[in-house]
């Protein structure tokens, strides 16, 4: 049932953004009257699962689900239809007005997903607020998976900077870290100040790595599972933890790593239930698993930060959002064509962007993902590739600079390269997930 909400999340979200994309192009083309043939959702090559015809427009829905597209006479697109550009310009066509005209209708579908992206933020921040774990609330530092570990940071440490500054959200430091090139990461550590450097060789494992960093709390069981070891040894909902083996304990990494070094022997700890000091003998499985779980609710030991907006006060706090989100995808993909970094190695295709969608149907989530997604969209197409929509706009911007309109042939040419390379893309980026699969 989690992979199917995740799923539908994900073809509600494509197909929203690809419609009001499309209909970006379209709206201009019908301002300046251009003949617009087809407007679909997802492509038709051979047959289409739902067609009809409004005036001189095929609204309809094909069956391979990679974008969609709008078919404007007279222009050479995805559809590949030269049949029309070998018959005289007709001035309902693309090709017959003038290239500023034109400029619009190619940007149509990228303004609009900027625009889209900076009012989903608006709403989304005008409906839930927000709300995050301010870094210096942190006040028992943070546990370090592996790699962390293998950077230098170790668990209880409290970060004070990044780069040399501060940052207020959680959430925000492994970005910080990665996409502004931070040289060191300033830490607290047993009341001194340590740099701990950011190598760029680690750059290509942090991007892959999501728990580089988590906030570190003291451990209080939320529940026992049953007939687990942890039932059997008489660990109760509410324990806390005090000792293991007799040395002072009480954060949940400490309790899960000495199941893990313990593992098919047994080992002592001591809980705090109701003031009372009780002491356990766990026979730990040769999985290491215990069987218990923390509390969930972290605003007992940390102080959540949480904004309200007015709808006047949240239309800059979200345009703000828009932007540094445009900021911090720019850097993404600047990061991407870095060899030194393999990022590349990251770059993921549909069941990437299906995984981040949550298990369960969260609207606010949804939102903001899918504003994250049109921004994603916007920028993808103004790469200066043929066949996307940054392809057509450096053709366009040669002609009104030179004057020379680029042949019909050429634009032809280019338009094929471009598909190759944008399907190399696709395949590169699925066959990234693909071995993602079985790794």
């Amino acid at each position: 049932m989690e992979i199917l909400t995740k799923i539908l999340q994900f073809i509600l979200s494509i197909s929203i953004l690809v419609v009001l994309h499309e209909m970006g192009h379209f709206v201009f083309a019908k301002i300046f009257k251009t003949r617009v043939e087809k407007f679909y959702l997802f492509f038709d090559p051979w047959f289409s699962l739902f067609k009809v015809k409004k005036g001189e427009t095929e609204y309809g829905v094909g069956w391979l689900p990679l974008g969609g597209y709008v078919k404007i006479s007279g222009m050479i697109d995805e559809s590949m239809d030269t049949k029309q550009m070998n018959q005289p310009p007709q001035p309902y066509e693309y090709r017959s007005k003038p290239a500023w005209q034109r400029f619009f209708i190619i940007t149509g579908g990228v303004l609009v997903n900027f625009i889209l992206a900076m009012l989903i933020f608006i709403a989304v921040l005008y409906t839930w607020g927000e709300s995050y774990l301010p870094t210096n609330s942190l006040k028992y530092g943070v546990t370090v998976d592996s790699l962390a570990y293998e950077m230098g940071f170790r668990n209880g440490d409290k970060i004070l900077l990044v780069g040399g500054e501060e940052v207020e959200a959680f959430h925000q430091i492994v970005p910080q870290m990665v996409f502004d090139e931070a040289q060191a990461v300033t830490v607290e550590r047993f009341g001194s100040r340590v740099d701990v450097p950011v190598e760029e060789r680690y750059i290509s494992q942090i991007l892959k790595s999501p728990y580089l960093f988590q906030p570190r709390f003291p451990m209080e069981i939320g529940e026992v599972v049953k007939e687990s070891a942890a039932s059997k040894a008489g660990i109760e909902v509410g324990d806390q933890l005090l000792a293991i083996n007799g040395f002072s304990a009480k954060y949940f990494d400490e309790f899960k790593d000495s199941a893990t070094f313990y593992a098919g022997k047994n080992f002592n700890i001591t809980m705090n239930r109701k003031g009372v000091p009780v002491n356990i003998e766990i026979n730990v499985p040769q999985s290491g698993v215990i069987g218990v779980y923390s509390i969930q609710d972290m605003s007992k030991f940390f102080e959540i930060k949480v904004l309200e907006y007015s709808f006047l006060e949240a239309i800059p706090a979200g345009i703000e959002r828009g932007f540094s989100t445009i900021s911090n995808y720019l850097k993404q993909l600047k990061m991407i064509f870095s060899p030194s970094t393999k990022a590349y190695e990251s770059v993921g295709g549909f069941i990437t962007i299906g995984k981040i969608f949550p298990g369960v149907w969260d609207w606010q989530a949804f939102w903001g993902l899918t504003a994250f997604l049109s921004i994603m969209l916007a920028i993808l197409n103004i790469l200066p590739i043929p066949a996307l929509d940054g392809g057509h706009m450096i053709f366009l911007v040669y002609e009104m600079v030179s004057g020379r309109k680029p042949s019909d042939k050429f634009m032809e040419y280019a338009q094929i390269v471009g598909m190759m390379f944008i399907l190399a893309l696709v395949i590169f980026a699925n066959g990234n997930d693909i071995v993602k699969l079985f790794n």
